[in-house]
């Protein structure tokens, strides 16, 4: 009769519908020296809820927190050095006159320039494009790779047709 009231026991329990006492009752059978031989797997189990029970915690818990650096003042100096650099820097702007855009009067000499600054773009581009060259090689390699799969669709062919 016992050991029918801790079988439900337990299915309650693996189903988590049981009360305080119940589990008290579970807990008081699995620390008992005789258990049903095919109960013994949950003595573990209870055998652990009842050594956690016994255990403590004995370390002290520091309650003060560590001063930290006063990191207010660091952005106060972080404003000031952004505003004297952008007053120095419209100070520096304000000396050039406002209609001076860069433009160059002399034809002759906005040609040299022109042609110096679109050599400098081409030795760029052809420097890119000389590192893509490589991809002429992989075109090659996918088209292998297409004779292969060829391959492979006529051996399957033989193969189903010697079945």
């Amino acid at each position: 009769m016992v050991l029918n009231n801790i079988e439900q026991l337990l299915e309650k329990y693996e189903n988590g519908e049981t009360t305080l006492q119940e589990e008290h009752q579970l807990r008081a059978y699995f620390s008992q020296d005789h258990i049903a031989p095919h109960l013994e797997v949950y003595k573990p189990l209870f055998a652990y809820f009842n050594a956690s029970k016994k255990e403590t915690f004995t370390k002290d818990i520091p309650l003060k927190t560590k001063k930290s650096i006063p990191y207010s003042w660091l952005a106060v100096a972080a404003v000031i050095a952004l505003m004297l650099g952008f007053y120095l820097n419209s100070n520096k702007n304000i000396t050039t006159t406002e209609n001076d855009l860069g433009t160059i009067q002399d034809p002759q000499l906005a040609y040299e320039e022109v042609v110096r600054s679109l050599e400098l773009i081409s030795k760029s581009f052809n420097k890119g494009a000389s590192t893509v060259g490589y991809l002429k090689s992989y075109n090659k390699g996918v088209a292998t790779v297409g004779y292969i799969d060829q391959l492979e669709q006529s051996s399957n062919i033989i193969f189903n047709n010697t079945k």
